[in-house]
C-alpha cells in the first residue's frame, strides 16, 4: 500500500493518482462533448443520433420524431394517454414526453384473469404427481384451468403491449419518468428514438407451467421491456432497466422450479438492423438482451445480412445473463462496464453465425468468479475480443475462456471491423465515466 506524505509537496504516488484522476474527468468531459445536446438543439425532445453514433447511424440515420410539429407533440401522465399518444392516425413524425411514472398495470393483475380463472385448480390439474411430465398443456380445452389461464394471458397481452409507430421519439421528461409494467413493440418500423426512461420489467400475471421443458418442467412467461422486431434505425439513450419491485428473488417456487414472472428486458429480433444502445442501465435481471431469437433455418433467412447492433457506455449490473446472447449479426460492443453478482452466468453469449466484437470494456466481477464466465460459446462462431480489463487487469477473455473452458474453445477474428464509433475510451477509465453517466435521469 502506497503511504502518501503530506509536508508541502505531493509525492509521486500521489501525483499519479491525482493525474489519473484529472485524466478521467477530462474523459468524462469530452465524452460529454460527443453527447446529443452539445451539437444539436437545446430541446432534447429533438435531438438525433449524432453522425457515426453506432449502426443506427447507418444510411438515413436516426432522427426519430425531430421534426414533428407542434400539434404532433404529446405530454402524458397516464397509460390510457400513453397508448392514445401512440395509436394518433398519420404517419407524421411525433414526440411523446413522458412525466412521472406511467403504469401500465395499476389495477393489478386480477383486471385480466378470465371469469373462473383460479390459480390453485391450476396448480392442482397440473402437478407433476397429477400430470406427469411427458405432456405438454397445448391441447388443453378452453374450459380448463389451462385455458382459463390462457385467456388470462391474452387480455394481459392486449393491455400492456403497446406498438411504436415510425418516426417517434419518446422521451422520459425530468429525472423521475418512467414506465412501469408496460412491453414496447417497436415492429416493422423505421426510425425510433427511446430516451430518459425508467422501465420496471413487465410481470407475467399468468406463467405457462411447461412440463416437457427441461428434466423437471419449467415455467415459462412473456413480455419484454422493449421489443425491436423486424425494425430498422432505433437509437435507445439514457434509459434504465429493471425488476424494480419484483426481482427474481423474491419469487416464489412451484413444482419444485422458480416460478419465473419475466422474460427479457430488450430483445433486437426478426431482422432488425441498425441499433444503437447507449448510455442505458441494465440491472436486476436474468435473460436480458437477446440478439436473434432462434437457431432455425426459417429464422436464419430472415436474419442473416441483419442485426447489426452497437452497445457503448452501458452499466450492466448484477444481471446472470444475456449481455447480450448474439446470433447472426455484428455486433459491436465497446466501453460498458459490466458488474458482477454472485450468480453471475455469463456476458457474452456466442451464437449462430454471430460476428461479435467486444473491445475495450470493463468487468468487476466478484471474488471467486473467473473471467473465463465471461464469454459462453452456444455455437462455434468467431469473435474479437481485445484490450478488455477485469478487476483492473488487462485480460484475454479468449484465451483464458480457452484454457478453463477447454471442451467450448472459442476462435478469434470476428472478421469485420467497426468503424461507426464515437471517441474510445480506455478500458481503465470505463468504470468512472460509465457509473456517472448512464441510465435515466442523466441526459444532459
Amino acid at each position: 500500500m502506497s503511504t502518501y506524505r503530506w509536508h508541502g509537496h505531493v509525492t509521486r504516488s500521489a501525483a499519479a493518482l491525482v493525474g489519473c484522476t484529472a485524466l478521467v474527468l477530462s474523459l468524462t468531459a469530452a465524452t460529454a462533448e460527443a453527447r446529443p445536446g452539445h451539437h444539436h438543439p437545446r430541446d432534447t425532445a429533438r435531438q438525433t443520433l449524432p453522425a457515426n453514433d453506432g449502426w443506427a447511424s447507418q444510411g438515413t440515420g436516426t432522427t426519430g420524431g425531430a421534426a414533428a410539429d407542434a400539434d404532433d407533440v404529446y405530454t402524458v401522465t397516464d397509460w390510457a394517454g400513453f397508448r392514445a399518444a401512440l395509436a394518433a392516425e398519420g404517419t407524421a413524425p411525433r414526440i411523446i414526453k413522458v412525466k412521472g411514472t406511467i403504469d401500465a398495470v395499476s389495477e393489478g393483475c386480477e383486471a385480466f384473469a378470465a371469469p373462473g380463472y383460479d390459480f390453485d385448480a391450476y396448480l392442482e390439474k397440473y402437478s407433476p404427481e397429477n400430470w406427469g411430465l411427458e405432456t405438454d398443456l397445448s391441447a388443453e380445452p378452453d374450459d380448463s384451468p389451462e385455458g382459463l389461464r390462457r385467456a388470462s394471458a391474452a387480455q394481459q397481452d392486449q393491455s400492456i403491449k403497446v406498438e411504436v409507430p415510425s418516426n417517434t421519439t419518446i422521451i422520459g421528461v425530468g429525472r423521475d419518468a418512467g414506465l412501469k409494467g408496460a412491453s414496447l413493440q417497436i415492429k416493422g418500423v423505421d426510425n425510433v428514438i427511446v430516451r430518459n426512461l425508467a422501465f420496471e420489467s413487465p410481470v407475467d400475471c399468468f406463467p405457462q407451467w411447461d412440463p416437457t421443458d427441461g428434466d423437471q418442467g419449467n415455467w415459462n412467461s412473456e413480455y419484454d421491456s422493449a421489443v425491436v422486431y423486424g425494425s430498422t434505425h432505433v437509437w435507445l439513450n439514457h434509459n434504465t432497466f429493471t425488476d424494480g419491485e419484483h426481482p427474481d428473488s423474491a419469487a416464489p417456487t412451484y413444482f419444485g422450479m422458480l416460478y419465473q414472472q419475466h422474460d427479457g428486458q430488450l430483445d433486437i429480433v426478426k431482422g432488425a438492423d441498425h441499433v444503437t444502445a447507449s448510455w442505458n442501465v441494465f440491472t436486476e435481471h436474468d435473460k436480458t438482451i437477446l440478439i436473434g431469437n432462434s437457431d432455425s433455418e426459417s429464422t436464419a433467412a430472415v436474419d442473416r445480412g441483419h442485426l447489426k447492433v452497437t452497445f457503448h457506455h452501458n452499466l450492466f449490473k448484477n444481471l446472470v445473463e444475456r449481455a447480450p446472447r448474439v446470433r447472426f449479426g455484428q455486433v459491436d460492443v465497446y466501453n460498458n462496464h459490466f458488474v458482477a453478482s454472485d450468480d453471475y452466468a455469463y456476458s457474452f453469449g456466442v451464437g449462430k453465425e454471430s460476428a461479435l466484437v467486444a473491445e475495450y470494456n470493463a468487468f468487476t466481477l466478484p471474488d471467486g468468479v473467473s473471467p473465463a464466465k465471461v464469454l459462453k460459446r452456444w455455437n462455434d462462431s468467431p469473435l474479437t475480443a481485445a484490450h478488455n480489463r477485469v478487476n483492473g487487469r488487462t485480460v484475454d477473455l479468449i484465451a483464458v475462456h480457452n484454457a478453463q473452458v477447454p471442451d467450448e474453445t472459442l476462435r478469434s477474428g470476428a472478421g469485420w471491423r467497426p468503424t461507426l464509433r464515437t471517441r474510445v475510451l480506455p478500458a481503465w477509465a470505463v468504470p468512472v465515466v460509465v457509473d456517472h453517466g448512464a441510465g435515466a435521469g442523466r441526459l444532459r
